[in-house]
């Protein structure tokens, strides 16, 4: 049984107090040590001294265990693993729980990111030491009640029992276990005695999802509130010169149009600020569609914006950055991108003498893969709601990371942050678009302006235009191989607009005596932010691509090569800056090399590719079942393999993993924005391809490495590798080889 000491000191993570109807509330947060809400240890007087709370376990007098979940939820299912993690420790009857959005507190519970694959992989510390805080007090209550020694107690789904006979729900002992001292050691379950984490829970909120309750940011509304709708520039690069709104404020509910700043010019912005256009134009009126009609009569001059300076405070320090002001055309990107690659670059990493071993290598295999911007394109369109008052604001909206979003808030509205409510709604898709808040920003000086309660709504065309794109993307790979066809030497030289995708220390790095990492980036005025699974979700096209061919080249079979690889990164590693552990990601290899019968006899016309990859703590492969339909490739099946350490709910892993995978499917075959001097060739679904439903694989199988290792992360780790293994498919199925993305429609001009 794991032991854990916790530590009283001023920034704790769990306080306990009585609550009004006696009973027992445990909070929790990121940081270390417990301690109660007043600093005391005693209880009693705690009822009236109540503050807000985001993160807290509530056990009322009638035995219900409620968890005010933390984390935005936006299909993750966190609303479901977190309980579950906190009533395996409390050792309840999962019945029993009742789960609930918190609003923002980022001085408890730190900024409630949820993004990075790290929600359950964060909490599940604290909330493990929660629960079990909770479960032995409650036994110290009931010896205390029943004059038995705390030992002699048992805890059985809630109930607590001696063996005298003498029995009480948890409920029973809550007020009293409240006024006890939290204890400094504690003890977590082993793994192996996991009774609701490991089996699948249905998630909380799917019966309110599925009939259409108010849990997202578009139903939030309140009395008299506005809707308002923004007008940017056409094209990056450009600005506001004027505008005319004499026929818009003619149209029916339309109340005021006016133009403001998002930020001042010497703004200092935090490391999710965005600036994709800063002056814009609001529409404030009634209703959705009179505003968006009213929209269109707006008279609007635009001028070039001209040259760009910015300072942005955040992830890594203070950092001026010039951003151009030129009308950017995507086939002169991959031309600009094309000509940086011919010039020095920034050595990341470099092992052995790489240069060497080119110089003397039998044959080199070198090739060049591309991707181009991406838009996210969640299914929710972009909203939030704001109610800015002279002294005060309430702002509530799908949000990925309000603790980033509040300090910025607070300077825009002059404002002190205590004075700034942030309530979370439910999300309809973020991965990586909402964790930039500028649409909040937005709404709230509007808000301010027309001193009213406001909803910004965004079209689809709005945001597809607006930018926070996944960046555009270019890496070489170069493989040096002896007369004997063995590896002695690797070259990744790689960059993008407007920053780089590689990762120097990831696989094959480790592996190979002579390894070279280099690195680019071009500035753009096409903003870009996080998508699923940053920069890896095109390092692990290129490089698990490149692999595949490589091991042709060597005669190898793709997994096995990796395998050989991962050996030698396990046995005699090269380097001491490896970002991965070779045995779980040979752990992957192996279990997908079985549960896909990779050596097996092929079913009909089956093409088959794999990939495997590793990022955000996690490992994920899979192997594509590839076929034609209709005369085009069609994949018919996913195998999954993925080691996210102790998987808590194993019907929505599950689902995560199938979520990823068509989601990839997606972007690798029809996924791509271009610009033409700037503007946006797509705006809606009609030009921006997405997957259809006939197109999702029939069949993902996804299979779990047992582990007992702390969970590291699942949201983002099995998206990477599905372009790769698309890509290999696509070659076994064609006979030819994919650089360039999209691979349905692989642009010409590259």
């Amino acid at each position: 049984m794991e032991k854990v000491t916790n530590k009283y000191d001023r920034r704790s993570f769990l306080k306990s107090s009585a609550l009004a109807g006696g009973g027992l509330m445990l909070s929790f947060s990121f940081l270390t040590g417990f301690k109660r809400s007043d600093g005391s240890s005693d209880a009693s007087g705690l009822n009236e001294g109540w503050k807000e709370l985001v993160g807290y376990i509530q056990i009322s007098s009638d035995n219900v265990i409620k968890l005010i979940c933390p984390n935005p939820e936006f299909g993750q299912n966190v609303m479901t693993s977190l309980p579950m993690i906190l009533a395996e420790e409390l050792d309840v009857n999962w019945e029993d729980v009742l789960v609930e959005m918190g609003p923002h507190d980022n001085v408890k519970l730190g900024p409630q990111f949820t993004g990075g694959s790290n929600s359950v992989r964060m909490y599940w510390r604290p909330l493990r030491n929660a629960g079990a805080s909770a479960r032995q007090m409650l036994i110290k209550a009931a010896a205390q009640t029943w004059g038995v020694a705390a030992s002699e107690i048992k805890t059985n789904q809630g109930i607590l029992s001696h063996g005298s006979g003498k029995e009480a729900n948890y409920g029973e002992m809550a007020a009293l276990a409240a006024k006890l001292p939290v204890p400094k050691d504690v003890k977590n379950k082993d793994v192996q005695n996991f009774s609701i984490v490991g089996n699948s829970k249905k998630n909380v909120e799917g019966l309110k999802v599925v009939t259409g309750k108010p849990l997202f940011g578009m139903d939030y509304r309140v009395e008299g509130m506005k809707i308002a709708m923004i007008q940017h520039p056409p094209a990056f690069g450009m600005k506001l010169k004027s505008f005319d709104a004499s026929q818009t404020l003619k149209m029916s509910g339309i109340q005021e149009v006016f133009s403001f700043k998002l930020y001042e010019d010497d703004f200092e912005q935090g490391g999710f600020d965005t600036r994709t256009f800063n002056e814009l134009i609001a529409i404030v009126g009634n209703s959705t569609w009179e505003v968006m009609n009213a929209r269109k009569k707006l008279k609007v001059q635009w001028e070039a914006a001209g040259e760009l300076k910015q300072t942005i405070n955040g992830r890594g320090g203070k950092t001026e950055m010039i951003i151009p002001g030129r009308l950017e055309t995507t086939a002169n990107q991959y031309e600009m991108m094309a000509e940086q690659a011919k010039k020095p670059a920034r050595q990341l990493r470099k092992d052995g003498d790489p240069e060497t071993a080119f110089k003397n290598a039998a044959q080199i295999l070198e090739r060049t893969y591309n991707a181009p911007f991406l838009a996210h394109n969640c299914m929710e369109p972009m909203n939030f709601f704001a109610h800015v008052e002279a002294d005060k604001a309430l702002v509530a909206g799908p949000i990925q990371a309000p603790g980033w979003m509040e300090p910025t808030l607070s300077k825009l509205l002059n404002l002190p942050p205590e004075k700034i409510e942030i309530q979370m709604t439910r999300m309809g898709g973020g991965f990586g678009r909402r964790a930039y808040a500028q649409y909040a920003y937005e709404a709230a000086l509007i808000s301010q302006k027309v001193k009213a309660p406001v909803k910004l709504i965004y079209t689809r065309e709005d945001d597809m235009t607006y930018g926070i794109y996944r960046p555009m993307y270019t890496a070489t790979y170069r493989a040096a191989l002896d007369e004997n066809k063995n590896l002695i030497g690797f070259h990744v030289k790689g960059g993008g607009i407007p920053e780089s995708p590689i990762h120097e220390n990831r696989f094959p790095a480790g592996a190979i005596d002579n390894y070279l990492a280099e690195s680019f980036e071009i500035p753009s005025n096409i903003t870009i932010g996080a998508f699923r699974a940053p920069r890896s979700n095109f390092n692990a096209a290129a490089e698990q691509s490149f692999l595949d061919e490589l091991a042709e080249m060597m005669g190898k079979d793709p997994i096995e090569m990796r395998l050989e690889l991962l050996d030698r990164a396990s046995k005699n590693p090269v380097g001491e800056r490896n970002d991965y552990d070779p045995k779980r990601y040979a752990g992957v290899l192996q279990l997908l090399k079985e549960k896909a019968n990779w050596k097996g006899p092929k079913e009909g016309n089956v093409s088959r590719g794999v990939a495997a990859y590793f990022c955000h703590n996690s490992y994920a492969g899979h192997v594509v079942d590839m076929i034609n339909k209709d005369g085009e490739p069609y994949v018919e099946k996913v195998t999954s393999a993925v080691d996210c350490g102790v998987v808590v709910n194993p019907d929505a892993a599950a689902n995560m993993v199938q979520g990823a995978v068509v989601d990839g499917i997606g972007n690798a075959f029809y996924g791509g924005l271009r610009h033409q001097n700037g503007v946006s060739e797509q705006s809606n679904f009609d030009k921006y391809r997405m997957i259809r439903h006939h197109e999702a694989p029939q069949n993902i199988d996804v299979h779990f490495v047992k582990s007992e290792v702390d969970p590291t992360g699942l949201g983002e780790p099995p998206f990477p590798p599905v372009f790769a293994a698309v890509a290999n498919a696509l070659y076994q199925n064609t006979g030819r080889r994919h650089y360039n993305q999209p691979f349905m429609t692989e642009p010409s001009s590259i």
